[in-house]
């Protein structure tokens, strides 16, 4: 199908979704709170609702990363909206809303507010007004931290080389109760309709294979070990495979082959070693359970405020990723999942996976065979060859893929799908694809032709052009769900 008819097709089966009894969307955005500062409160959700047909805030109420607060970042063009100048110099982060002590004594992570805009609490500054206009406001924050939070190397998971990450560890029980400190902090503080958490990370093995530096792996701090043993994993034995793995990575990297090549060897190690695949999911359980605390502490104080998840876009990429977002077993305790679906950098970070993953499991296969294989293990039908990948990005058509795949999986569960759509995130200004009114719309309309819920347009408005914004408001417009 052409670009023309999937367009059209689109746009039908949005106005035959229009015409069933649950035509109504959520159509969200997110926003930090330089925005409010920088332009004005009423003027942001004036043009939230003119331009993008925008009817909930995705706030960003706490990270220490420029992914979702702080203006455009300095390698990108400036938007055309709020003040025109970076602010690498003066961008900090934490939290953006005030801090009630009382929800954080069981944790040694207690001075965490973002120092940029004072005493400023962008829930305080934006509720009211929201409210007024019908506009619902859910509290979006992430697993992003920074080495200098006063005492944060009591919650930080350790790597294999011994040294601290900078990432928390799930495990830790000061991490664990920061964690349901806040959202206990958000749900009992402010009149709140919703609580989205992401964390953008993966286990040790799944991190080693894509390429990350083996030696800084995670987590084998104390409390990851004791789990390990009280799940019957013996530590030094996953210790031992993943040293004889890093060895195979180091190897690799330079070219040297492995006399069965670089596939057997990988399966050879497991078979070995398979407390490699027992520390993954360790892992991946963990990140499920921490889902399910914060999930049931929100629902124990207020269970009409809804809670989701942000899932990363590396669900788009790695089979063993997406293997691990078992959404049977996610939804359980999910009101609504953020599955990201950013079609127009998916091409550059879908080369960059292909590229690296080729240096280490798969270098046996060319890359072109290797994104190939992925292509039909991932489902997609419609996207480039790899040599034109970032230039182009994804098409509309991968995320109707990706939309209809976890509306399946969602189905006959109350958890709602909301697909992230990319809206001008940031991507090499020379060598890859920018967003465009065209493609913006076409992510929007095939999201919905999916039968999704709805959509949360991303990553942030501070990097947003509004001829994009505006194009995924005439798309809402167009599938009659404004």
């Amino acid at each position: 199908m052409d670009r023309r008819g999937f367009l059209q097709a689109a746009a039908a089966g949005a106005l035959t979704a229009a015409a069933s009894p649950a035509a109504s969307k959520t159509i969200g955005i997110q926003v930090g709170a330089v925005s409010f500062v920088d332009e004005g409160v009423e003027k942001v959700l004036d043009i939230f609702q003119q331009d993008g047909a925008v009817n909930t805030l995705f706030l960003a109420t706490f990270t220490y990363g420029r992914g979702i607060a702080g203006r455009q970042i300095a390698s990108q063009p400036l938007p055309d909206h709020g003040k025109r100048e970076y602010d690498t110099d003066t961008f900090h982060g934490g939290s953006y809303t005030r801090i009630h002590p009382e929800y954080y004594r069981d944790t040694v992570l207690t001075d965490f507010r973002a120092p940029e805009f004072g005493d400023y609490d962008v829930l305080e500054a934006v509720l009211p007004s929201a409210r007024k206009r019908g506009m619902k406001t859910i509290c979006w924050f992430e697993d992003v931290w920074r080495r200098d939070v006063p005492r944060v190397s009591q919650a930080q998971e350790v790597q294999l080389d011994g040294a601290n990450s900078t990432n928390l560890c799930f495990n830790n029980p000061n991490y664990k109760n920061w964690l349901l400190g806040a959202v206990e902090d958000y749900a009992r503080s402010h009149e709140i309709d919703g609580i989205m958490w992401g964390s953008e990370r993966e286990g040790a093995f799944s991190n080693m294979l894509r390429g990350t530096n083996p030696r800084s792996v995670t987590c084998f701090c104390q409390h990851c070990v004791a789990k390990a043993r009280s799940r019957g994993v013996d530590p030094v034995r996953a210790r031992a495979g993943f040293d004889a793995l890093t060895n195979f990575v180091d190897a690799a990297r330079q070219n040297r082959k492995p006399i069965d090549g670089y596939y057997v060897t990988v399966w050879r190690l497991m078979l070995r070693y398979p407390e490699l695949l027992a520390w993954e999911m360790l892992w991946t359980d963990s990140l499920r359970e921490t889902y399910a605390a914060m999930y049931n502490r929100v629902k124990s104080i207020k269970p009409e405020v809804g809670v989701g998840w942000h899932i990363w876009h590396n669900n788009s990429f790695s089979p063993i990723y997406r293997a691990e977002q078992d959404l049977s077993e996610i939804h359980q305790h999910s009101d609504f999942l953020k599955m990201v679906m950013y079609h127009n950098c998916g091409g550059e970070r879908m080369a960059g996976y292909i590229r690296n993953l080729s240096r280490t499991m798969f270098g046996d296969v060319p890359q072109q065979e290797l994104l190939d294989f992925h292509y039909r293990v991932m489902g997609y039908t419609q996207e480039k060859p790899l040599a034109e990948l970032a230039k182009a990005g994804f098409s509309a058509n991968y995320v109707f893929e990706e939309a209809r795949r976890a509306r399946e999986a969602l189905n006959g569960t109350k958890t709602q799908l909301w697909p992230g759509i990319d809206i001008d995130i940031p991507t090499d200004v020379n060598s890859s694809s920018r967003s465009t009114p065209e493609g913006t719309r076409g992510a929007v309309l095939a999201a919905f032709r999916a039968g999704s819920d709805g959509v949360i347009l991303s990553r942030k408005y501070s990097e947003m052009k509004l001829a994009n914004l505006r194009a995924a408001g005439a798309a809402v417009r167009e599938g009659g769900f404004a």
